[in-house]
């Protein structure tokens, strides 16, 4: 027993080893994506992920019109091994217009193993928590403002009970639209692109 313990242990932390230092280079000759490139790539990846929710839950569409301002981080990557963090790029858009660049990030101590991927949107439906988001040097959910996680009904639709506070959000994974998480001390930052 205590054998396939250590293994499975080992297992994980040679993953996490694994998936951190993937991300890590040595060569210094490597080129950085200029800012247009990464740019493009937060845009294309949130007009895709925006697009996948509409198709997904039905209403999300008429939603996000009415939202004063709509944030979207289509990759955000989640890795741990006890201690877990995330970390993803998105576009803040107003108006139907780029307005900034953000970064998402968050640490979770717990049991958790592995790497998962996620795409979130943040719909700031009051002209009063955009300004509020937008003026800050730093945004967390929970403290600086509070976020409602968008529920559907059984009949796929949003559950417009849950649908009304000044701040809300879809998470979407792989298997489809998450309805059991919390954002709660999510840090979001402006980007310098």
């Amino acid at each position: 027993m205590q054998k396939r313990t250590f293994l499975m242990r080992a297992t994980a932390a040679v993953a996490f080893a694994g998936l951190a230092l993937g991300g890590c280079t040595t060569t210094t000759g490597a080129a950085k994506p200029s800012s247009a490139a990464v740019k493009t790539e937060i845009e294309q990846g949130a007009y895709t992920t925006l697009e996948r929710l509409y198709k997904e839950v039905k209403g999300s569409r008429e939603l996000v019109q009415k939202a004063n301002g709509v944030l979207v981080f289509p990759n955000v990557v989640a890795a741990g091994l006890v201690v877990g963090g995330e970390y993803g790029k998105g576009v803040l858009r107003t108006g139907g217009q780029v307005a900034d660049y953000y970064s998402v990030a968050s640490v979770s101590v717990g049991f958790q193993a592995g790497a998962q991927s996620k795409a979130v949107v943040l719909l700031f439906m009051s002209r009063e928590a955009l300004d509020k988001f937008r003026a800050g040097k730093g945004w967390t959910a929970g403290v600086d403002g509070s976020v409602a996680l968008i529920k559907v009904g059984a009949n796929g639709d949003i559950d417009t009970a849950t649908a009304n506070n000044p701040v809300q959000a879809f998470v979407l994974t792989n298997a489809g639209l998450m309805a059991n998480l919390n954002l709660e001390g999510t840090k979001i930052s402006k980007l310098d692109l």
